[in-house]
């Protein structure tokens, strides 16, 4: 946060930020999700979110149910390998579960409260997104990456 100031707050952004993330296209007084960071020794409830965004995807559809809905948005192709049903995903900064994955596309399941508290439940078809795919799929990749290059050395010695 750079200032907060009546109630406002600036923030400045970085180049990789802005390539990584729908922040470039947002407008002065655009709606953003903030959480706060979890306190070291602090209660863990759900999913490991840590606010670093790894693409931008597109809304599909958010189809209302009652009070809740379901979002369904494309996976990027580069994404795919770390978006599994139950898993879990971060959408423009919000924790969620991922209901169904098929083909390019998941669903997630928003509760009233999200819907209500959140910007995704003015999500329309066709807006951005950004995505933070799960840390602990991340660090198995890089673990299991990192065994395979070994074992490739190893047998070319």
């Amino acid at each position: 946060v750079e200032g907060v100031r009546g109630g406002q707050a600036t923030f400045a952004l970085s180049a990789e930020t802005l390539a990584r993330t729908n922040l470039g296209s947002l407008r002065l007084g655009s709606r953003v999700n903030l959480e706060r960071a979890l306190l070291a020794g602090g209660r863990l409830g759900g999913h490991i979110v840590q606010g670093h965004v790894d693409q931008v995807t597109r809304v599909v559809s958010l189809r209302r149910t009652g009070d809740s809905a379901v979002l369904t948005f494309e996976v990027p192709p580069a994404g795919r390998k770390y978006v599994v049903g139950k898993g879990s995903i971060a959408l423009d900064g919000v924790s969620l579960t991922v209901a169904t994955v098929r083909g390019g596309q998941a669903t997630v399941a928003l509760i009233p409260f999200t819907l209500q508290h959140t910007t995704l439940g003015q999500a329309r078809a066709g807006v951005r997104l950004n995505v933070e795919y799960d840390i602990l799929a991340k660090y198995l990749e890089a673990l299991l990456k990192g065994a395979q290059d070994r074992k490739d050395e190893q047998q070319s010695d």
